[in-house]
């Protein structure tokens, strides 16, 4: 993409997304962060990415709204370059626990935040892009999950981002001659705040032994694969889903 554009990233005041907003903007990109619920986070990280020399903003958005979609490109603060580039980033896991012991309530908030967002955020972007006949990219960020089940944890996480990676091969199919570029990364077991949500702090930890590389991944790990999608190195790259898992 071209690197004078905005990145738009889900989910961006922590974890990968953070990490990914950081490495964006040292690499050329302006960049432009969601948040859900830790407004102080994300400006503390926009103010940092500035001090460096970046362009940075923040935005406040739930995905998992399904009117959030719709407005918040529109929502892009003027003084940013124009769109380029979307990471979907923002996805939620749920309690852990065996799928017997979900409630309604959580599969529905997986499936609206990790799915639905994702397809009307990403529905969004393509249309203005292609009203425009300009060219862009999509990074979606699912996970190892996807293609190991997660049972016991939550496979009903691991169900929405395998529907994630179908969404990503099939709308990179559809959208090729447009110009636009549809690609995933699936990370493994990484060091972010994501455990202590779901329940289990140490969770990376307790699962290392099961990675071949014997180590849970790092967030900047996993954003230099999302940055080098974003990136015209990977121009022939569309329909892809990266693992950055160590082995798994």
């Amino acid at each position: 993409m071209n690197e004078t554009g905005t990145v738009l990233i889900t989910g961006g005041s922590r974890g990968i997304g953070a990490a990914t907003a950081r490495l964006a903007a040292a690499s050329g990109h302006a960049v432009c962060i969601t948040y859900a619920t830790q407004p102080a986070a994300a400006e503390a990280l926009v103010a940092q990415i500035r001090a460096a020399g970046g362009q940075a903003d923040c935005l406040q958005a739930d995905v998992g709204d399904p009117d959030v979609a719709e407005s918040l490109l529109d929502r892009l603060p003027p003084a940013l370059p124009p769109l380029r580039g979307l990471v979907n980033n923002a996805g939620i896991t749920g309690p852990l626990g065996g799928f017997a012991q979900a409630t309604r309530a959580t599969l529905q908030q997986v499936l609206d935040v990790n799915v639905l967002g994702t397809m009307l955020l990403t529905q969004q972007a393509v249309r203005r892009w292609c009203a425009a006949g300009q060219g862009g990219v999509v990074v979606n960020v699912s996970s190892i999950a996807a293609t190991l089940g997660a049972p016991g944890e939550y496979v009903h996480y691991a169900a929405s981002k395998a529907a994630v990676e179908a969404f990503t091969v099939g709308l990179a199919k559809e959208l090729a001659e447009e110009g636009i570029r549809v690609n995933a990364v699936s990370p493994g077991t990484t060091l972010t705040e994501i455990h202590a949500t779901a329940g289990e702090p140490g969770r990376p930890q307790r699962v290392a032994a099961r990675i071949p590389m014997r180590r849970p991944g790092e967030a900047p790990e996993i954003a230099e694969a999302i940055v080098w999608l974003l990136s015209d190195k990977a121009s022939y790259v569309t329909g892809s889903v990266l693992k950055v898992a160590g082995g798994l």
